[in-house]
């Protein structure tokens, strides 16, 4: 198994990720392109302490740019949205 702190880049916060958080115990992460969903539930649950009900991921494709004559392209993402079970909570979204 990797590097659990490899395959979670960062936590994603935003108002509509917030409201998720607070309805229905969902949270967002930004996550490695290459990690499959058990990858992110292994590392959710090690980094954090938690029980993960359900993982749904999302690849996004890098936006091109262009700046003068020279075009190019912004990275592409994967994100993770992940369900954790009743009453259970990740303290970095918390007090937002």
């Amino acid at each position: 198994m990797k590097d659990p702190r490899k395959i979670i880049v960062h936590p994603l916060l935003t108002e509509k990720i917030n409201k998720a958080v607070e309805k229905e115990n969902t949270y967002t992460f930004k996550v490695a392109r290459d990690a499959s969903k058990e990858d992110i539930r292994r590392s959710i649950e090690d980094l954090f302490k938690v029980h993960v009900t359900d993982v749904r991921t999302a690849n996004y494709l890098g936006k091109p740019k262009t700046r003068g004559r020279t075009t190019g392209r912004r990275s592409s993402w994967k994100k993770a949205m992940i369900k954790l079970a009743p009453g259970e909570s990740i303290s970095i979204f918390e007090g937002l």
